[in-house]
């Protein structure tokens, strides 16, 4: 029976118990962190408490291996986290997102300078406050950054145990600063739905269909290419119907003529523009067109798989003359956008295209759509990406400060998401994939902090100093939310549900955004997290790092 006292006992540091003891805390934290209390769960977050009951009942693992599975955890869990924010990260500076990402950066600040506020009065050690700075916004990509940032064993424990002290009442003040700025502005969630719909009517930007009948003799015998150049925006004419009811699949050399009807593809701003050159929209819907188009016109969405086609334009496959097919949209990552030629494709984007299904099929077979190669895991890029995200993390970028295990595999992670295409990586990965790799990777790294900070956690955190960890974290949390929050509503009018959503993006937690979620029955509150997330996870790594750099 050795090999029970071998595997299971306290103090055991070989490989077989490092094994079992990684992956108790993992399954235990996972299985724990899916208990609700008040509709409110911590999620994998949970890991970092079994390993510290289990650091502080007296289970080690030895040093050197402790150090390569938190790095290891850390780099798989921040690539994985870039890769799945890059491609919104360029396009959430656009319009009315650069007044949410501005919120967003001032409440950093806001948790930087309180910090600082509390180190310069108080003398508390920074690495301490760091890590309650970490908990208190419920982030840990920015705790694995300062540590990976630390010169010391002791410190990055100190880091921990902060943390640890300050994540539960982190999650319940962004609650509790919700709920605050409802009372103090008296809004009523159901009426800021309305008015969220009512704004949605008007400002629409993803593309949609409208049926448009020609009535302006003026513009009959014009062809499509010629509409584009008295039409100045971007628009695909899916089909055509002719005035004896029989439809064609229309080309840029088609005319026009009085009392055909076109089924377009546009953006909704521009319909007013459509009807003053081209004559009254239509109660059409797709059914409708469905119904009508002959029995070999139908309308079929194409996944692109093959490599070769990643990163080029729409207009480079001739679809008119090479087809005779029309794509009116594609959609990516689930969101629609207006098949103009020169949108460059990606692997897993999906094409709506309107055809002959002989025609379609010829499409399909050269751009692959096949559901099977788009499952395969692209390690190449991950592993190429993983390999520069290092590099770049040990570049000095001035002030003695570097990326470092964190930051650097982000930044290259949100570049390649975006430019990968120009270097011939597939950098798709599928949603399944991309939560695996995620989940993985934050298990180990939170596993091995919490029983590398076990040891000391109790002693450290249940005393005079601790209590203070707890309320300077509370501090962190709540004051700059308010200060935010009473910005966005009392000066800028921002919508409740907008004003929720970034709170929750701010901080990166999800526990709040599926409170603000389930608490409204709205997606608005996910659509506002999703606009300032990317910025705020890598500011949030930045900003930890760089006071762990510039006060040790």
């Amino acid at each position: 029976m050795d090999f029970i006292q071998e595997l299971f006992w306290p103090g055991q540091t070989n490989l077989a118990s490092t094994l079992v003891l990684l992956s108790f805390v993992i399954a235990a934290g996972i299985y724990l962190g899916k208990l609700k209390i008040a509709g409110i769960s911590l999620g994998v977050t949970f890991v970092l408490f079994v390993g510290i009951l289990m650091g502080h009942f007296g289970y080690t693992i030895q040093p050197d291996v402790l150090k390569f599975v938190r790095e290891f955890g850390l780099i798989l869990f921040i690539f994985a986290i870039g890769l799945q924010v890059g491609p919104a990260f360029f396009s959430s500076f656009k319009e009315g997102g650069i007044r949410l990402n501005m919120l967003a950066v001032l409440g950093i600040l806001l948790n930087v300078a309180i910090v600082l506020i509390i180190y310069f009065a108080t003398g508390t050690d920074i690495n301490a406050l760091v890590g309650v700075m970490s908990g208190a916004v419920t982030n840990t990509p920015g705790l694995a950054a300062a540590q990976q940032a630390a010169t010391s064993p002791e410190a990055i424990n100190t880091m921990s145990m902060g943390y640890a002290a300050a994540y539960p009442l982190g999650v319940l003040g962004i609650i509790t600063a919700m709920l605050l700025v409802k009372v103090i502005f008296r809004i009523r969630t159901e009426n800021e739905i309305k008015d969220l719909e009512a704004e949605a009517e008007k400002s629409q930007d993803k593309p949609y269909l409208v049926s448009i009948e020609v009535t302006n003799k003026l513009i009959s015998g014009k062809t499509l290419l010629q509409l584009h150049e008295i039409i100045h925006c971007e628009f695909v004419v899916s089909r055509i119907m002719l005035p004896d009811g029989s439809m064609i699949i229309p080309k840029s050399s088609t005319q026009i003529r009085v009392g055909d009807k076109l089924y377009v593809c546009m953006s909704p701003t521009d319909l007013q523009s459509f009807e003053t050159v081209l004559g009254p929209s239509l109660e059409m819907s797709d059914e409708d067109w469905d119904q009508a188009a002959p029995e070999n016109v139908v309308s079929r969405r194409i996944v692109v798989t093959k490599p070769e086609y990643n990163g080029i334009t729409l207009g480079t496959l001739h679809l008119h003359q090479g087809y005779n097919v029309n794509c009116t949209r594609i959609n990516r990552a689930g969101v629609d956008l207006l098949a103009t030629p020169g949108l460059r494709m990606q692997i897993g984007d999906r094409l709506t295209i309107v055809g002959d299904l002989n025609d379609i099929d010829r499409l399909s077979a050269k751009l692959g759509n096949s559901m099977k190669r788009l499952n395969q895991p692209n390690l190449i890029t991950i592993f190429v990406g993983i390999l520069f995200g290092i590099f770049v993390g040990s570049i000095n970028v001035g002030f003695g400060m570097k990326l470092g295990l964190a930051g650097g595999p982000l930044v290259v992670a949100i570049l390649l998401s975006k430019f990968g295409y120009k270097f011939k990586l597939v950098t798709y990965t599928s949603t399944s994939a991309s939560l695996m790799l995620r989940e993985l990777g934050i298990c180990l790294f939170l596993a091995a902090v919490g029983i590398g900070a076990g040891a000391k956690f109790a002693e450290t955190v249940f005393n005079y100093q601790g209590m203070w960890w707890v309320i300077w974290g509370f501090i962190i949390t709540f004051v700059p939310l308010m200060i935010t929050g009473c910005i966005a509503r009392g000066v800028y009018k921002i919508n409740y549900l907008t004003i929720i959503g970034v709170m929750s993006g701010n901080y990166t937690d999800p526990p709040a955004l599926a409170y603000a979620s389930s608490s409204t029955g709205n997606d608005a509150p996910a659509v506002a997290y999703s606009t300032v997330y990317p910025l705020t996870m890598f500011l949030r790594v930045v900003a930890a790092q760089a006071l762990i750099l510039c006060f040790v």
